[in-house]
């Protein structure tokens, strides 16, 4: 069955820089449509970015312009960077296919001093 590892989350300062990996199995990684949600303790989780096989991405206005989508499909990851942090930006992170009712651990991103 499909399965999501996410890692590199970490505690940074504002106006830092991480970046986060996703690696994906159990399906065609390659051909999938790929997406980064997000969830703070006081919020439900919300849509970050997607990525489509084809190299196309979206993103949502908070962070566009900040963060960046990519992926390597001979490894069957993607990965998300992120510049520019901000305090708000703290959440767990999740990837997903689109249209996945999978989840996977998540990675804790901590924006503070």
């Amino acid at each position: 069955q499909e399965k999501y590892v996410e890692s590199g989350g970490d505690l940074v300062p504002p106006g830092g820089s991480l970046r986060l990996s996703c690696a994906g199995s159990g399906f065609s990684f390659s051909d999938e449509i790929m997406t980064w949600h997000r969830q703070s303790p006081d919020k439900a989780r919300e849509w970050v970015a997607t990525l489509f096989p084809g190299g196309a991405t979206f993103y949502t206005d908070s962070v566009t312009g900040r963060f960046t989508v990519s992926r390597d499909d001979a490894k069957n990851t993607m990965y998300l960077q992120m510049k520019s942090l901000k305090p708000e930006d703290t959440a767990v992170y999740y990837c997903q296919k689109h249209g996945s009712t999978t989840w996977g651990q998540g990675t804790q991103v901590t924006v503070a001093n």
